[in-house]
C-alpha cells in the first residue's frame, strides 16, 4: 500500500491501519503510518502485537518511532528465551533488557545448541516430523535477513549464530577471530545477520591481531573468506574514531593493490566500497579503472565511490568528470541512479552536470528521475518544480522517494521568502 493511504486518514483510521498492518506484517505501511499518527497508546499496543507475532523487525522500527515497551503486561511480551529459540536477533533485541549473568548464560548455552545443532536437525528432533522443511530468505532487521525455517507447523531463523555473538559481548567472553568466521561463513551471504553481527564484533576491537588476521584473508583462494577478510577490514578503519587513526595509511595501500588484483566480483564490490570511504586522492584513481567494468555492481560502486571527492571545488577532477557523464547513461538504472546521485551531492556546478540531470529528467526508470530532481533542486534550478509535479508523491512509503522530493520543497522556501 502507498504512503498516500496513511496521509489521507482521519486519527482513527490510522489508529486501525497501524493494528493491521502490524498483523499483516507489512513494514513499509508501518512506517509511513507512523509518520501520521501520534497516539503513543496505539504505537504501544502495536508493539505488544509485533513482539507476540514474532516480528521483531517491525518491533524495533516502532521502538525507533517513540513506542514504549514497558505498559506491555508481562503476558503480552515473550520470554527471553522464546526470543532465542526463535532465531530471531531483531526480536531477540527488543527483549533483551535487564537480566542476571546467570539468565544470560543460560541464553548463550541455548543459542549455541542451535547454532552448533543446526535449525533443520533441530526442528525435527523437537517435531518428530520428517517431512520436507519449507524455507524463506526474510528481513530481520532493518539492514539484515535470515532464513526462516517451517516444520511441523513450528517457524524459525537461522539467527542463532548472531544471538551467541551478541550475548558473548554482553558477557566478556572474547571469542576468537577463527570461531566469528566460521559462524559467519556457515551463512554464505554477506546480508546475514550472523555475517554481519560477526563481522562487525570482530572490527569493533580495532586491535593489530585482529587486523592481521582479516588481512591475512586476501589471498585465501575462498572468495568468501576473502570478502570476510575485506569486510573486517574496511569496518576496522571506518569504526576508529581514534585521532591516531592508525589504520587509515594501512588501509588505503592494502585496497589499493587488492583492487588491481581481485577477480570476484562481489570481493571487489567491496574492496571499493573501502577505497570509496577514504579521503585519499590514491582511491580516485584506484576507482577509475573499473568503470567500465562489465557488472553493474562494480560501475555502480565507482559512481558511489566517487562521492568522497565532492567536498570542495572543483569536486571532480576531468577523468573523474568523465567517468560520472558516462555512468549517468549507463545501461543498468541503478548505476544511472547512483551516478545521478554523486553529482548531485557534490559541489561541481560545471553547466555539464546540469544538462545531464536535465537529461535524466526523461530517464526510464524512476529513481533515476528522482535524484535527478534531487540534484537539480539543491542547486536552486526551478525545472525540478514541474518535474517533481509530474512524479507526484512519493510511493510505497520510501524514505529514499521522500528525501529526493522533499529537497524541492526546500528549494520552493527559498524562492519564496527569499
Amino acid at each position: 500500500m502507498s504512503t498516500d493511504s496513511g496521509a489521507g486518514a482521519g486519527a482513527e483510521d490510522c489508529e486501525a491501519l497501524l493494528i493491521s498492518a502490524v498483523q499483516a506484517a507489512d513494514t513499509e505501511l508501518v512506517r509511513s503510518l507512523l509518520q501520521n499518527d501520534g497516539n503513543q497508546k496505539v504505537r504501544d499496543q502495536a508493539f505488544c502485537l509485533a513482539v507476540r507475532s514474532y516480528r521483531g523487525h517491525i518491533a524495533q522500527l516502532l521502538l525507533h518511532h517513540s513506542a514504549d515497551p514497558f505498559p506491555c503486561a508481562s503476558d503480552e511480551l515473550l520470554p527471553l528465551r522464546d526470543a532465542v529459540e526463535s532465531g530471531s536477533p531483531a526480536l531477540f533485541d527488543v527483549l533483551l533488557g535487564d537480566h542476571p549473568e546467570s539468565e544470560l548464560l543460560d541464553m548463550r548455552d541455548l543459542a549455541r545448541h542451535w547454532h552448533e545443532t543446526g535449525v533443520e536437525t533441530e526442528l525435527r528432533r523437537r517435531t518428530g516430523c520428517q517431512d520436507a522443511v519449507a524455507w524463506t530468505w526474510v528481513q530481520d532487521d532493518e539492514y539484515n535477513s535470515t532464513n526462516e525455517f517451517t516444520l511441523g507447523g513450528t517457524t524459525v531463523r537461522d539467527g542463532h549464530g548472531a544471538i551467541l555473538t551478541f550475548l558473548e559481548k554482553l558477557l566478556g567472553i572474547r571469542a576468537s577471530f577463527e570461531e566469528l568466521m566460521d559462524r559467519a561463513l556457515a551463512h554464505p551471504h554477506q546480508d546475514h545477520t550472523v555475517w554481519g553481527r560477526s563481522a562487525i564484533q570482530l572490527a569493533e576491537r580495532c586491535d593489530q591481531a585482529t587486523w592481521s588476521a582479516a588481512a591475512a584473508l586476501r589471498t585465501h583462494p575462498d572468495p568468501s573468506h576473502r570478502l570476510f577478510g575485506a569486510e573486517v577490514l574496511r569496518l576496522t578503519h571506518l569504526f576508529d574514531d581514534s585521532e591516531e587513526d592508525p589504520y587509515a595509511g594501512p588501509a588505503m595501500d592494502l585496497f589499493i593493490d587488492w583492487s588491481a588484483e581481485e577477480t570476484d566480483v562481489a570481493v571487489l564490490t567491496e574492496v571499493l566500497l573501502a577505497l570509496g570511504e577514504h579521503g585519499d586522492l590514491r582511491a580516485e584513481a584506484a576507482l577509475l579503472p573499473h568503470a567500465g567494468h562489465r557488472d553493474a555492481r562494480i560501475r555502480r560502486q565507482v559512481a558511489h565511490g566517487l562521492s568522497s571527492w565532492s567536498s570542495s571545488p572543483p569536486a571532480f577532477s576531468g577523468d573523474a568528470r568523465t567517468a560520472l557523464l558516462r555512468l549517468m547513461t549507463d545501461p543498468d538504472p541503478g548505476v544511472r541512479k547512483t551516478a545521478c546521485y554523486t553529482v548531485a551531492v557534490g559541489q561541481d556546478h560545471d553547466p555539464v552536470f546540469i544538462d545531464a540531470m536535465v537529461a535524466a529528467l526523461d530517464d526510464t526508470d524512476r529513481l533515476v528521475q528522482l535524484a535527478a530532481v534531487y540534484g537539480l533542486a539543491v542547486r536552486d534550478d526551478e525545472r525540478c518544480v514541474e518535474a517533481a509535479r509530474v512524479l507526484g508523491p512519493p510511493q510505497g512509503g520510501s524514505p529514499e522517494e521522500e528525501g529526493y522530493l522533499e529537497a524541492v520543497w526546500r528549494y520552493k522556501w527559498r524562492r519564496d521568502h527569499g
